[in-house]
């Protein structure tokens, strides 16, 4: 099979899928973005970035890198979804009396 008939294969049951599914309407389908998914997934899966880019078929181990770029992007996203905020009328552990009792105790 050529890379033609994969690219219309994939977009024949992307418009199919489409029909089934109006959220996957707005989305680009193709054997590059399965592709894309595939590295990304491999990536996160804690498979070796030389071993993705020998997947792949990159002459240059730089090439990949940039799935591992995404891969630390989403990841700093997450973790600032994470991230606690402070409310200012939370006491100081160094103000707590007792605390501070205790541990000169030791």
């Amino acid at each position: 099979m050529t890379r033609f008939g994969v690219y219309e294969m994939v977009t024949r049951h992307a418009k199919t899928l489409a029909e089934r599914m109006p959220s996957v309407r707005d989305k680009r389908v193709s054997p590059h973005t399965i592709r894309h998914t595939t590295a990304t997934h491999l990536l996160q899966a804690g498979v070796d970035i030389n071993t993705i880019r020998a997947w792949l078929g990159h002459v240059s181990v730089e090439t990949t890198n940039i799935y591992a770029e995404v891969n630390l992007e989403m990841k700093a996203r997450a973790l600032l979804n994470c991230e606690m905020k402070a409310k200012n009328s939370k006491k100081h552990w160094r103000d707590d009396k007792n605390l501070m009792a205790f541990l000169d105790s030791l």
